[in-house]
């Protein structure tokens, strides 16, 4: 087997419909520090949320046909929106690629945290597309059918992220407020971010729903270790990760809040691309 098909070296894949996704690769790059990630944010066409299924498989389509041109040995979509609305159809149109979603690992935390709490109260938060298509709510009931779930559409949460309003931003306050009042008083056992990009705003959310707050991509994460580990994929012992980062739309404003969030600077490596031809 050559260096290009060898799933001992080949690259995680991670994508999301922008920015959302890098609350992943953060967590994969501590997580899986020999691992080398390539993630696409489809920052050219974000948001997904208020866009049809069809269109969103379209794009999800295309986002893995890149990956796979890269050389990708599993992928994490890091997106909820995709989750819960493509993720079947993804896995029966590359049967032979792992594919992990998001909503599978969150709901199994929210009801882990549910029981140890005795709250049957489970909060989720997420894109239109997202809580209409009910993913997260329908896996928290073949899970445990007597646990109540709340779920809100937050649709501005991704576009005021994908602009830099994040965390302490006072816009974003004020639409967490509208959006986020009527859990105050239901005293959730806790809060399910059912979008990649809502970690960004965390602690906005928090301030108003004072309950365990649930990241999805962290989540994602672990199941992403734990499934590397038992396909035996992992890269050899010795190589260190690295990480590529491709996009749909101009860098400069994608690369300045990537790296403030990452930690690092990205700036030059962040690249292009036309996802269209894929």
């Amino acid at each position: 087997m050559n260096d290009k098909t060898d799933a001992n070296i080949c690259p995680i894949g991670i994508f999301d419909s922008g920015l959302g996704g890098l609350c992943a690769v953060r967590e994969a790059l501590d997580a899986l520090p020999g691992e080398h990630i390539i993630y696409f944010g489809d920052s050219g066409r974000v948001p997904y949320g208020s866009r049809s299924y069809d269109t969103i498989q379209k794009y999800a389509r295309q986002a893995i046909n890149f990956l796979v041109a890269k050389g990708v040995k599993i992928i994490l979509v890091a997106c909820g929106t995709v989750s819960s609305v493509a993720l079947d159809y993804l896995r029966g149109a590359f049967p032979a690629l792992p594919i992990i979603g998001v909503v599978e690992p969150a709901c199994e935390k929210a009801v882990k945290i549910a029981r140890e709490t005795s709250n049957s109260k489970i909060g989720v938060i997420g894109t239109q597309a997202t809580i209409a298509k009910g993913a997260y709510e329908k896996y928290i009931a073949a899970l445990d059918p007597d646990f109540e779930v709340y779920g809100k559409a937050c649709p501005l949460f991704v576009t005021l992220v994908e602009n830099g309003h994040i965390d302490s931003d006072p816009i974003t306050k004020l639409a967490a407020e509208y959006y986020l009042a009527e859990f105050r008083d239901l005293h959730l056992g806790s809060l399910v971010l059912g979008c990649t990009h809502y970690p960004f705003i965390k602690n906005t959310i928090g301030e108003i729903v004072e309950t365990e707050l649930i990241d999805v991509g962290a989540e994602a994460v672990h199941r992403l270790a734990g499934e590397i580990e038992a396909r035996k994929l992992a890269n050899s012992p010795g190589k260190k990760g690295a990480l590529e980062v491709y996009i749909s739309d101009e860098t400069q404003g994608f690369s300045r809040i990537a790296s403030n969030f990452l930690g690092f600077d990205i700036g030059d490596s962040v690249k292009k691309i036309d996802i269209e031809k894929f």
